[in-house]
């Protein structure tokens, strides 16, 4: 009770500088880390958590699904088809150059072997946007460039997931196990992803029925039921939850775009609940003993990571595309860790290879300095293409049609120059 008494505190805390966090850099997100951080066994021990705890895994998984589950629904088909090149690049070029990268100097600065330096690479490969909402949540920031973004978050963790299993049995005890592995592993990509295709379409052909349909005070709750049912079922089938959760929102606001808006604000305020609960319980494993635990190589791999391998491999990724420079820069930099590398940094540290501990102190400490970094400069960056306030919060008389259309005039005429 002790836990939920401080995220209560830490919710009311965040809700009442939200405002703040908006125009500056200021994070609610870093808020929930550092109470996480101050009130766990390192400084003030109100609450007790460790790795092996369940609530951990529990509060990171369901933080991803429903994160995943409605960034889906920003996705259009249509504009995808339109330029999908660009995503395709970053998913089939950026992340293995970051993921190679990444196992280069985890090798050489921290000394890990071969194939737990590889493993570390590919859990620190996925992004994710919910750390930098000022940049993919704002629909005065280029389309084009919020469609990448996302696009490539939301496939990327199931992406990096088979290696990161295939990687984790060569590392272990059953590293000769691998080959049926990799059958399991393909198995439940496919599963996730005809879950996340088929369980909308039967949804959707439900309501259609004559006798069947929700009035729309309860209509909110179609696709919430929808994606309970899918997050149940992929956990009970072993089905890989993260792409079912992202394939399932882009079916939905594909074949019932009515049920996206009506849920969109309930989807939003309920990811924000689970990505501020998964923080709040990340932050309270942030102890002073872990970040003492790393070396200087690691402080080293974990600033390269954050400052060079993200953005070096998306912007080889990305040349020759129509992305102006400064699209490539911020494309470049909002390579953010986030709940994906959580809940496989657990996966790592349960696992019981000979050098989990070691990786794990790795991947978390480079996860919590990439939430400090990119959920602090997502507002500085997003003024550059004249945003002035979040989609969804009422602005003043700029945020009319006629000052969008004066911004994107200025963006036109700076991209010119």
């Amino acid at each position: 009770m002790v836990l939920v008494a401080v995220f209560g505190v830490a919710l009311l805390v965040a809700v009442l500088l939200s405002g703040l966090a908006a125009r500056t850099v200021l994070s609610t997100s870093f808020l929930f880390l550092v109470g996480g951080a101050l009130v766990s066994d390192g400084f003030l021990g109100l609450i007790h958590i460790t790795p092996d705890s369940e609530i951990v895994a529990t509060t990171a998984d369901l933080a991803l699904f429903a994160v995943l589950f409605t960034d889906g629904q920003h996705v259009s088909f249509s504009k995808l088809r339109a330029n999908w090149r660009s995503p395709a690049r970053a998913l089939g070029l950026g992340m293995p150059l970051a993921f190679v990268f990444m196992a280069l100097v985890t090798h050489f600065l921290v000394g890990l072997d071969w194939t737990t330096s590889f493993l570390v690479g590919a859990v620190l490969a996925p992004t994710d946007p919910v750390f930098a909402s000022a940049i993919v949540g704002r629909k005065e920031v280029p389309a084009k460039l919020r469609e990448l973004l996302n696009v490539e978050s939301g496939i990327n963790d199931g992406l990096a997931l088979p290696i990161v299993l295939i990687l984790i049995a060569a590392a272990g005890p059953t590293a000769g196990t691998a080959e049926a592995s990799l059958g399991t592993i393909a198995l439940e990509l496919l599963l996730g992803l005809l879950f996340g295709v088929l369980l909308p379409l039967l949804v959707n052909g439900l309501v259609r029925f004559r006798l069947l349909g929700a009035e729309p005070k309860l209509q909110p709750l179609l696709p919430l039921a929808t994606g309970i049912i899918l997050y149940a079922t992929c956990h009970l089938t072993h089905a890989n939850p993260y792409l079912a959760a992202f394939s399932a929102g882009a079916v939905l606001v594909a074949v019932s775009p009515e049920a996206k808006e009506a849920f969109e604000p309930l989807g939003e305020a309920l990811a924000e609940l689970a990505k501020f609960a998964a923080l709040l319980v990340f932050g309270a494993l942030l102890t002073p003993q872990l970040f003492g635990d790393l070396s200087l190589g690691g402080y080293a791999a974990v600033v390269l990571a954050i400052v060079l391998i993200r953005p070096s491999s998306m912007l080889i990724s990305l040349i020759g595309t129509h992305f102006n420079r400064r699209e490539k820069l911020t494309a470049a930099w909002f390579g953010p860790k986030g709940f994906a590398s959580v809940v496989y940094g657990l996966l790592v540290l349960q696992s019981g290879i000979p050098q989990a501990a070691e990786a794990y102190t790795l991947i978390a400490v480079c996860i919590a300095f990439s939430i400090i970094a990119h959920s602090s400069t997502d507002v500085p960056i997003a003024r550059m293409f004249d945003v002035e306030d979040l989609v969804g919060i009422p602005g003043d008389e700029e945020n009319s049609p006629k000052a969008d259309a004066v911004a994107a005039g200025r963006r036109d005429a700076a991209d010119d120059a």
